[in-house]
């Protein structure tokens, strides 16, 4: 559902933004906003369902997957990331 939501409706005045267009305007927004910003939308994840958590991460290996085919992606050994990743996060 949500990887195929494109347009937003915001109440107050029905105002129509992208997906982008939200992203945008909410990194736009002072860091203490955009942290209480994230702090609800991911108590707002809190919510779904565990079948709703499977067709997400579905969509989402659908897509990255379409990426890889495009040509858009780019493929990474699995040594290298766990060793990028180690040295990120010791």
């Amino acid at each position: 559902y949500w990887a195929t939501l494109t347009r937003a409706t915001i109440v107050q005045g029905t105002i129509e933004m992208t997906i982008n267009e939200v992203e945008i305007a909410a990194l736009a927004l002072e860091a203490d906003a955009r942290a209480k910003l994230a702090q609800k939308l991911l108590t707002s994840l809190e919510n779904i369902s565990e079948e709703e958590i499977d067709h997400l991460w579905v969509e989402e290996a659908l897509r990255r997957d379409a990426e890889f085919d495009a040509g858009t992606a780019k493929a990474r050994d699995s040594e290298e990331v766990f060793r990028d990743a180690l040295r990120r996060f010791p």
